[in-house]
């Protein structure tokens, strides 16, 4: 992996990155990290640019709706299992309704609408937990097949 520089990333250690989220150049570092990370697992090309989409939705939601935030990128074990889990974590308004949010097509930035469900479909599990005034956290993993 390419030098951790202390303004765009904190490394935990070689299978954990944590990552500010403050604007578009911070999305795409995500999105490369992201796709860096996960190329140390077995995943196909094709299942690089999904996780490297998904995680570029989530990162552009916390610029469009909360400003400010971070992504966790996490290698992670689960029985023989490995994968990828993302965390995108802001403190943010939050979102009044999940289920409303997670219908395609649904907006409040006049946008298209295809963030959070789009994201959901590219992943193998994916939660959303938020609460008013107080900020979201969405969580997301890809499993190696």
């Amino acid at each position: 992996m390419p030098a951790v520089t202390g303004k765009y990333l904190a490394m935990i250690n070689e299978s954990e990155l944590v990552m500010p989220i403050r604007n578009e150049v911070d999305v795409v570092i995500a999105r490369q990290r992201g796709r860096e990370l996960a190329s140390k697992l077995r995943f196909s090309s094709s299942e690089l640019t999904l996780i490297a989409t998904a995680i570029s939705e989530v990162a552009r939601n916390i610029v469009i709706y909360a400003g400010t935030g971070e992504i966790v990128l996490r290698i992670v074990e689960q029985g023989q299992r490995r994968g990828l889990a993302v965390f995108a974590r802001d403190r943010g308004p939050g979102i009044a309704d999940i289920d409303r949010a997670m219908q395609d097509g649904y907006s409040t930035s006049h946008g298209l609408g295809i963030g959070l469900p789009g994201s959901k479909r590219l992943m193998d599990e994916f939660t959303v937990a938020s609460e008013v005034g107080k900020g979201t956290v969405v969580s997301m993993t890809k499993w190696e097949r």
